[in-house]
């Protein structure tokens, strides 16, 4: 039995190999991977990522960062291919197969199933010396000297290898295509990231009242307008132009100071030149001029008109932190 000291050290060996095979794939990286790139970009179809074992849930990983980062993209395992499922594959399409050795008996039934067919294959392969590499039009080099395990047979390293050239493939494919935040949006617009990436002030801003007072407003109107809206202030607005906040703390303010109210307006008391958001800026950036101003709400203009409040409790509701 061993010891929680030979345990943590045989973790740790673990990922020293780990990184150790990683460190090498900079050096992998040659012109025929900057030409898959192009060649995926180019194509009229999608990219149909196969492998059989361990490499195939790498394939699924690929597939799933391909889809989400603007690159159409699909599965194919490898055994069922070679049972029906090679029917998915449309001319245009570029196949990529992963495989360690590039030599398992399915890979050697596929390869030259999809060259018959036209398609251009990619081999994500560590021997450049295999089956699969020689069949395909282009190699993504992904060497793995040994496997982190003991023996050398569970697929460890290897497929750590293949994952980050998976990342790396996709991230290329996205910077070459120009892939904004707002591209990436579209795929995600679901949870707490896709709201991030696309929700703005205005679609919070509308939900809530708009808590309004002119500038000649009694202490009474002002107070009555700040407690029903329940945002704890009110614009002051002069002919339609924004000049002015009222907050609540601004009124406890003024009574700490004096208790002389009669006659006192909107005006007397307001703070000038609020802190405003535009309505169609997202909410993510709204929340960032709250921190940096240390305040809890902001007014919104749309088209340089008092439009309404976004306060940090609409965007906490939101679960955007």
């Amino acid at each position: 039995m061993k010891t929680d000291a030979q345990i943590i050290h045989d973790i740790r060996g673990v990922i020293f190999k780990e990184i150790e095979a990683l460190q090498r794939l900079p050096e992998l990286v040659d012109q025929d991977f900057a030409d898959c790139v192009k060649l995926i970009y180019e194509s009229a179809g999608r990219v149909v990522v196969t492998g059989i074992g361990k490499s195939a849930n790498i394939g699924r990983k690929i597939v799933a960062t391909l889809n989400s980062t603007g690159t159409p993209a699909l599965f194919m395992h490898a055994a069922d291919a070679i049972h029906g499922d090679l029917g998915m594959v449309t001319p245009d399409d570029i196949v990529i197969c992963i495989s360690r050795s590039g030599n398992t008996p399915e890979i050697k039934v596929l390869a030259p199933l999809i060259k018959s067919l036209g398609n251009n294959l990619i081999a994500m392969v560590s021997d450049k010396n295999s089956f699969l590499a020689k069949k395909a039009n282009h190699i993504i080099h992904c060497y793995a000297e040994k496997e982190a395990c003991p023996n050398n047979l569970a697929p460890t390293s290897s497929t750590t290898v293949q994952l980050v050239m998976g990342d790396a493939l996709a991230v290329a494919l996205l910077e070459y295509r120009n892939f904004s935040a707002r591209d990436f949006a579209k795929y995600h617009p679901g949870g707490t990231l896709g709201k991030k990436l696309y929700l703005t002030v205005g679609e919070l801003s509308q939900r809530n009242q708009k808590p309004e007072v002119s500038p000649d407003s009694n202490l009474k109107d002002v107070i009555i307008e700040i407690s029903s809206k329940r945002l704890g202030n009110a614009a002051v607005v002069d002919n339609g132009r924004l000049i002015g906040v009222i907050t609540d703390g601004d009124l406890r303010r003024m009574l700490q100071k004096t208790t002389q109210i009669e006659g006192v307006t909107a005006k007397d008391i307001m703070s000038p030149n609020p802190k405003t958001i535009d309505f169609a800026t997202l909410v993510v950036d709204a929340l960032e001029m709250m921190r940096d101003n240390n305040i809890t709400q902001l007014l919104v203009l749309k088209d340089n008109a008092y439009d309404g409040v976004i306060h940090l409790h609409d965007i906490l509701k939101e679960g955007i932190i």
